[in-house]
Parts: structure tokens; sequence; C-alpha cells
């Protein structure tokens, strides 16, 4: 009973299927054949009869004009009349403006050019024979940018070029930025020192350029020497000192126990740490300049003499919390770690530091940049590598989204509320209006293969932005552009 009931449900629905199959072919034959059927012609219409006139007391019909948009009685559909035809009316067709975009239909791309000024610097030797010195921290950075700068730009309109004009360590970067100036060059990214930085920043041609430093932290750079036309990407020492600070004091580590060298950046870290203290109720109980030769980095006995040196150097100070090590040339301040006296942790310029970029960072999307860096420069990034890149995307961004390109324009969206520059960092970055340094969380990190937090800290706390906890806020600068 139920087969024969199944047989015959199978034959019925074939039978429909066949119907539906049918009812979709049959249409679609027909209307081909239709259009493969060519039409017969029209006959010659018959020559018409001389006109009789109307008899006497006839009504006269007057023939009726046809629709505008009848279409002729020949069957044939009428052809639109093309693009270049000149109107029946016997006037000439008026030439195109001259500014009208090409036939293609593609609108001329905005090309902006971006020079990359730097100077080969002596950079300091790694303590270590097993570390390569790396010889182009930055330009790499910026090397990366151009290529997604312009796959970004291609999509809005925008092309992108990068100038580099780097001299050797003997060269005169100062004539260089004449040079690039004289051209017409006015978004210079500088890799520079700070009195090298002035100098160019002070040229009469450099006063509508816009220079983004990407190299030096110095603090006068955005106090008393700062700049109408100078950018700061960088960090500076106070942003790297409030970072630190903020931590040590979160961790309830007040004391501090200060180690040095006598250059000029450490004296300028130095002070930016005691303004810290002052700042977040830390305190610096103990200061001690470093005056011992570095030890000789092929020496094989050279662990054992540091490892007596530096407990004996560290005891003397009185109880602290941890030791801050400020040794900007990098000749001593690894050998801090697991070696003092009293076993306290190591921050400043080795141990734990405080940088825009870290080797361990991979928060918020970071492994784009850590994993493009090395697949272009053939090493792992360092953080010039990121502020070249950055102060690059923040003239690329600027310009694309502002739909400008000239360094008026580009300044004013730059330091404007909708500039929001992303960077790996979770939250958008911008410049400060009063000294025109970057905004920025500071990763707490190097060394280390994860990183060990992020400042701002939780619980330091500001009316408009958080991150302006970290260096010299609006009441305290100092700045007043030149």
């Amino acid at each position: 009973m139920w087969s024969s009931s199944f047989v015959r449900l199978t034959e019925r629905r074939k039978f429909l299927v066949t119907l539906i199959a049918l009812a979709l072919l049959v249409p679609a034959s027909f209307a081909t054949a239709r259009a493969e059927t060519p039409e017969p012609a029209s006959p010659a219409a018959p020559a018409a009869p001389a006109a009789e006139a109307p008899e006497a007391g006839a009504a006269t019909e007057t023939p009726k004009a046809p629709p505008a948009d009848a279409a002729p009685e020949t069957g044939e559909v009428p052809k639109a009349p093309s693009a270049d035809a000149a109107p029946e009316t016997g006037e000439a067709p008026k030439a195109p403006p001259a500014d009208a975009a090409p036939e293609t239909g593609e609108a001329p791309k905005k090309n902006l050019r971006i020079v990359y000024l730097g100077k080969e610097y002596p950079e300091p030797l790694p303590l270590s024979y097993a570390e390569k010195p790396i010889t182009d921290k930055g330009i790499q950075g910026a090397r990366l940018m151009l290529k997604e700068g312009n796959q970004a730009g291609n999509l809005v309109g925008h092309s992108f070029e990068l100038i580099e004009a780097i001299v050797p360590e003997d060269g005169d970067v100062v004539a260089k930025a004449k040079e690039v100036l004289a051209a017409g060059e006015r978004f210079i990214i500088a890799d520079l020192e700070p009195a090298d930085l002035l100098a160019v920043a002070d040229l009469p041609d450099a006063k509508d350029a816009i220079i983004l430093n990407i190299r030096s932290s110095a603090t006068s750079l955005r106090q008393a020497d700062c700049r109408v036309n100078v950018f700061h990407v960088i960090p500076d020492y106070a942003m790297r000192a409030d970072a630190l600070g903020q931590y040590l004091v979160w961790k309830k580590w007040p004391r501090w126990f200060v180690i040095r060298r006598d250059t000029p950046e450490d004296k300028d870290y130095l002070a930016q740490v005691k303004r810290a203290a002052t700042r977040f109720g830390g305190k610096v109980v103990s200061e001690k300049v470093y005056d011992l030769p570095p030890g000789a980095r092929n020496l094989d006995s050279g662990h054992q003499q540091v490892q007596a040196q530096i407990p004996m150097v560290t005891e003397e100070a009185y109880d602290h919390d941890a030791v801050w090590v400020l040794n900007s040339d990098d000749d001593f301040g690894d050998y801090l770690m697991y070696r003092t006296y009293l076993p306290r942790p190591v921050v400043g310029t080795q141990g734990l530091q405080a940088t825009s970029w870290d080797k361990s960072y991979t928060e918020s999307g970071a492994m784009h940049f850590q994993n493009a860096i090395p697949r272009l420069a053939k090493r792992p990034p360092v953080e010039r590598d990121y502020t070249a890149w950055l102060a690059f995307r923040a003239i690329a961004d600027s310009a694309m989204k502002s739909g400008k390109t000239s360094p008026a324009e580009v300044k004013a969206y730059m330091l404007s509320p909708e500039f929001k520059l992303e960077g790996f960092k979770g939250q958008a970055m911008s410049f400060r209006a009063w000294d025109h340094q970057m905004r920025q969380p500071i990763i707490l990190g190097g060394g280390t293969r994860v990183p060990v937090s992020t400042s701002p800290q939780e619980g330091f706390l500001h009316p408009t932005n958080v991150t302006d906890t970290l260096g010299f806020d609006a009441p305290e600068t100092k700045c007043k552009f030149k």
C-alpha cells in the first residue's frame, strides 16, 4: 500500500517538474526565434496621387503632427545622438574647459612629496657583540608608510612620494635642507639632533614648512626652544619620566636611587625624573654619577669585573625601592640588572623603559607593524622606525581626510579636533596645541618578552585628556612659539 502510494507521488512530482521546465523554456525559445527571424522589409510606399481640390462645402481636415517621442514606423529603434555630435542649430560645438577631467573618467590624483631629512650621526655600539649595530633606524619606517600610504591614497585620489635626503656624518645637513626647501618641498620628517633641528627650522624658507621631529627627546625643544613649524612625534624625557613615575608610584615604590652619566641627555632626563617625583609623590633619595669606564665588549673576564664593581657602586645609596639608570650612551646601564647591592628593579634608559614602541608589544593590531618591518628591513623594528612611520602617516592621513595638500591647510587639520591618528595604541593620538607634542600612550617594556604595562596608569586623572598627564600640560608649558 505504502509502496504504490510512493510510486504515484513520485510520478506526479516528475510530471510537475516537466511542466515547470516547459513553462520556463517555451517563452525563452519564442523570444529567441523572434530575435533571429528577420523582419520583412517595408514595401515601397506607392506614389501619392495628385492632390484633388476639395469639393465646395467639404470640410478640410488638418493632419495631426506625430507625438515628439513617437518612434518612426520603420521598425527600427532610433539611435541616440553621439556625445560629440554637433547640435542641429548650426552652431559649432564649444571646446571643453581647460581644467576638464580627462576622458577616462578618472580625476587627477593629488600628489604630495615628503622629505626624509637626516644625518649619519655616530650610534652607540651595543654592549654585546651578539647584537649588531643598526644603521638604518627610522628610514625603514618611512619606506613602509610610503607603500601603505599609496595603497590607501589610490582609493581616494592621492599619491605620495618619499625623498630621502640623508647626509654623511661630516656632511652639512643645513645646506641639504636649503636645497630641499629651494626645490619647493615643505613636508619634512627630521631625523636630527637638537642643534641641527633648530638650525633647519630657523631657515627663512622653512617658515611655512611642517617639520616632524622623530629623533630627539630633548625637553627644551618643546619648551623654551619650541618652534611653530616643528611637531614632535617622539616622546620627550618628561613624558618618559612621567610614564615610569606613575607606574612606580602605583606599585608603591616611591623611593628612587638615580645613577647616571654626565651627558646633556642624562642631565635632561634627571631633571624630568625629579619633576615626576614632585608631581606624583615620589622622592629621589640618592643620586650618583657613574664615572667608571665601560667594560671592554670582547673581554672574556669582563663580567667578573662588572659583577664586583656594581655592588660597590650601589651599596652607598640610601634605602630605596627602585634604581633609575640614566645612560643615553648605553655603555653601562645594562650591567645594573641583577647586580645591585640591594635586590631592586632597574628602570630608565635600560631595564624597564618608557618608549613609544617596543619589540614585545602586540596589542591593538601591532603585529602588522611588528611583521612588516622585518620583511622590509630584515631586522626587528625599533622606536625610530615607528616614529618615522607615524610622522609620515600624520601627514598622509591629514591630506587624505581633509582633501588638502598645502602646508598651511594640512597644519590646520593636524591641530584641529578632527585629527585623530591611529597607531596601534588602542586610542587615537593627536598633537597638543601648546607645544606641538604628540600625545600618546607610552609602553613600559624594553628587554622583556612581553610589555610590563602602558601609561597613563589607572588613577591618574585629567579633566580633558588622560594622556596629558604625561609631559607638560597647558598650564605648565613654557613654550612661546617663534
